[in-house]
C-alpha cells in the first residue's frame, strides 16, 4: 500500500478531502522522523516501537567480483511491532496455515482418486474392438 492509498482510504472513512487528509499523514510522519532523529526512540502504543540503532561495521562480498568489502558502521531504524499488531500477524499465520492443510488434502483426494480410476498395475491396456479396413466396425 502506498502513501496515496492510505490517504485515500482515511480521506473516504473520515469525510475529509484528500488535500486535508495528505496534510495530517505528511504532518505525522514527519514528527516520526523529528522525533526519531532527536530521542532517537519514539513509541506508538498498540502499534510499535521505532529505534534507532548502531549497525556494527562488517565485512561483506561484493556481488561482481565475490571480492570481500569492508561495510562501515551505520545508524538504521528498527521496528519492534506492538502486541496488537503481532495478533492481528499471527491470524494471518494461522489462516494461512490452514489454507495450506486443504490445499494438500485436496491433493491428496485428488491423488487418491487418480489411483482408483488406473487400471491395475501389470494388466494390459484396453484395446479398442477389432476394425475393418476403413476404420469401421466388422460384422
Amino acid at each position: 500500500m502506498t502513501k496515496k492509498e492510505i490517504v485515500k482510504a482515511i480521506s473516504e472513512e473520515l469525510g475529509l478531502t484528500q488535500l486535508t487528509t495528505k496534510e495530517i499523514v505528511q504532518k505525522t510522519f514527519d514528527a516520526i522522523i523529528e522525533t526519531l532523529v532527536t530521542d532517537r526512540r519514539i513509541e506508538l502504543r498498540n502499534f510499535g516501537v521505532f529505534e534507532v540503532k548502531m549497525r556494527a561495521a562488517r565485512k561483506a562480498r561484493n556481488p561482481r567480483t565475490g571480492g570481500e568489502v569492508e561495510v562501515p558502521a551505520k545508524f538504521v531504524v528498527t521496528f519492534k511491532p506492538g502486541k496488537e499488531m503481532e495478533a492481528k500477524v499471527r491470524v494471518l499465520e494461522e489462516e494461512e496455515a490452514r489454507a495450506e492443510a486443504a490445499r494438500q488434502e485436496r491433493e491428496r483426494q485428488a491423488a487418491e482418486v487418480s489411483r482408483m480410476s488406473a487400471p491395475p498395475h501389470g494388466s494390459p491396456p484396453s484395446v479398442p474392438p477389432p476394425t475393418s479396413f476403413g476404420g469401421y466396425p466388422t460384422n
